[in-house]
């Protein structure tokens, strides 16, 4: 396979032009997207149908001809192969029946490949689409982003009904994580066998957590998935995202030998390089607001990144997600001001 630029800098190598691609590139700032979602009826369907899974996925290759395209589905599939309750309401977000620390017990990971394999047909799909030069990335949610969706029933502002869970239910909560790790591991191992080149962990909300919590949530769920998924593939390439973990993003790295590290916008720039581009390539982190606002701001934001990031292993992103408010010229701005960026 010719593929990949990406994948030599998840291999710690250096790229001239780094290879960009966005979280959520494929979502509702596309009119192509929103169509082919008003075609699949619910949300879960759009991520269940693989025929229609797979045309979402490949949208923004062909528009703005990324250099990774990642799996159009969500990090819910895991709880809903579980057998919990999950839906989407239209201007809410997720809906789900919040879990009872009894009810943990009843969770069986060996469910999961058997309910998502729509999913699995999916990533065969795509694989079949991209084009050699693309890389194709999997994905999950991290356990502890998951569990605060499976405790309150939905996102809340700081997460706190998660946490509480965690304090005053502790035995139930790490059953719910290791329920969450070993689903995870089944998950991505068979993404990557079917065609995946490399998985990426969303972990959106590690940002909540004190450092005790930071520990045992977020940082070790996620070292075992790394550590399970590459005992049966032993040279799996992944990129962790523990957003807003900060200065714990040390200990992270160390502790979970991902190949990159997501960061997020609030991440300075040459604290980046100086203290974690030696250990890992960074990926990152362009403030999603700017592919709204545009303007110099937007240029100078890109150059500031590029000056910071690229005389090492770097891939261009943003911070998180594009939001559906984002701008599909100023998307292509972005792309064109990378690729011909000169120092």
């Amino acid at each position: 396979m010719t593929n990949r630029r990406l994948l030599n800098v998840l291999s710690g190598k250096k790229e001239q032009i780094p290879p960009i691609w966005l979280m959520r590139q494929a979502g509702r700032y596309l009119p192509e997207y929103r169509a082919t979602r008003a075609e699949a009826g619910s949300f879960l369907d759009l991520c269940y149908n693989p025929e229609l899974a797979t045309e979402v996925t490949m949208q923004p290759i062909r528009r703005f001809g990324f250099d990774a395209a990642i799996l159009f589905s969500d990090i819910l599939v895991i709880p809903d192969a579980l057998g919990r309750s999950v839906r989407f309401v239209q201007g809410e977000g997720p809906k789900l029946d919040p879990i009872s620390p009894s009810e943990v017990a009843d969770l069986d990971p060996s469910l999961v490949l058997k309910r998502l394999q729509p999913v699995f047909e999916a990533v065969e799909r795509v694989r079949d689409t991209l084009p050699d030069e693309t890389t194709f990335l999997g994905f999950c949610g991290a356990p502890w982003t998951v569990a605060t969706y499976m405790i309150a029933g939905q996102g809340t502002p700081d997460q706190a009904p998660a946490r509480l869970f965690a304090r005053r239910e502790p035995e139930a909560f790490k059953h719910l994580m290791d329920v969450l790790v070993d689903a995870s591991i089944l998950y991505l191992v068979k993404q990557l066998r079917s065609g995946a080149d490399a998985v990426q962990i969303f972990d959106s909300w590690a940002g909540v957590l004190d450092d005790a919590l930071f520990l045992s949530a977020s940082q070790d769920p996620i070292a075992r998935i790394v550590k399970g998924v590459r005992a049966e593939v032993p040279d799996a390439k992944i990129i962790g995202f523990p957003k807003g973990a900060a200065q714990r993003l040390h200990g992270f790295i160390e502790a979970t030998k991902v190949n990159a590290i997501g960061l997020d916008w609030t991440v300075p720039l040459d604290w980046a390089r100086d203290e974690l581009q030696g250990k890992v390539a960074l990926q990152g982190n362009l403030d999603p607001t700017l592919l709204i606002t545009g303007g110099k701001d937007l240029d100078e934001a890109i150059d500031r990144i590029m000056e910071a990031w690229s005389d090492g292993p770097f891939i261009f992103n943003l911070g998180h997600g594009i939001t559906p408010q984002g701008n599909i010229d100023l998307v292509h701005q972005l792309i064109n001001r990378v690729r011909s960026y000169a120092r």
